[in-house]
């Protein structure tokens, strides 16, 4: 008698960010970080870049009504079990983006992108207070750098002590992520428990797509049914040997990570 074949549905995790034309970071760093976490990955793109390892020339911002059928496009047909924001930009891109999360809510992992890695601008003066006061409520975690935390802060202090004022400031949970400072470690808040995920530093000129890396794997591993903390361990893993795997021989500047063992 023929019976159907019942399979496991493959976990679905969703990129909202921006194009890194050297594919170092941005959207394309986070499709292949879904990917090596064992995640099916879309993207919706709210702006692109002319970039490489050296830096950003231009930034193209994408119209609002445009993110917005990205968006319909991947909900109403693929379907998505953890999200992932990343350069949103601009206030008003962040604004459309919060708009439609707070009427389609899932799993977000809100990835704070600032300034990139060779040091271009990437989140407008006026686009910060959006990205705190819509973004930040809506988020599972936040997972700012060290310098990120402090901006976003407004003051500077421990691991500890910002990842408590980001939670005042309306995030459900905070990693501050522990490539930058003295301490290698990534200090993980939860509004009531605090943890010290010790993080391996590597010596190596490619660091182009770390945080990114990071925070995709962190959504991956929760559309995956993960708990934080077990995320949170294995994004924190996995943006290490992404690093120490990085291709210095890539570009000018600081090389891309690899997450995926391309060598």
């Amino acid at each position: 008698m023929w019976a159907p074949i019942l399979t496991a549905l493959i976990p679905r995790a969703l990129t909202i960010a921006t194009s890194d034309s050297g594919g170092g970071a941005g959207i394309q760093a986070d499709l292949k970080a879904f990917a090596a976490a064992g995640a099916h990955g879309s993207s919706v793109l709210v702006a692109l870049t002319a970039q490489n390892t050296v830096g950003v020339s231009a930034i193209h911002e994408l119209p609002p009504a445009f993110v917005r059928a990205q968006l319909d496009a991947i909900f109403d047909d693929i379907g998505v079990d953890a999200a992932k924001t990343g350069m949103l930009f601009s206030k008003l891109l962040i604004e459309t983006v919060a708009e439609y999360l707070e009427a389609r809510p899932v799993p977000l992992v809100v990835d704070p992108v600032m300034v990139a890695s060779s040091g271009a601008q990437l989140l407008e003066d006026d686009a910060v207070e959006a990205l705190v006061g819509r973004l930040f409520p809506l988020a599972t975690v936040v997972t700012p750098n060290l310098p990120e935390a402090q901006a976003l802060a407004g003051r500077s202090g421990t691991r500890e002590e910002l990842a408590i004022r980001l939670h005042e400031l309306g995030a459900a949970a905070v990693i501050v992520t522990g490539g930058h400072g003295d301490e290698a470690v990534d200090h993980l808040f939860d509004g009531s428990e605090h943890v010290e995920i010790p993080v391996e530093r590597h010596d190596v000129a490619a660091t182009h797509g770390a945080g990114c890396t990071h925070s995709a794997t962190l959504a991956a591993l929760l559309a995956r049914g993960e708990t934080l903390l077990t995320a949170a361990r294995g994004a924190a893993a996995a943006a290490s040997r992404a690093v120490e795997r990085g291709l210095v021989e890539v570009g000018a500047g600081e090389g891309p990570v690899d997450v995926l063992g391309v060598r």
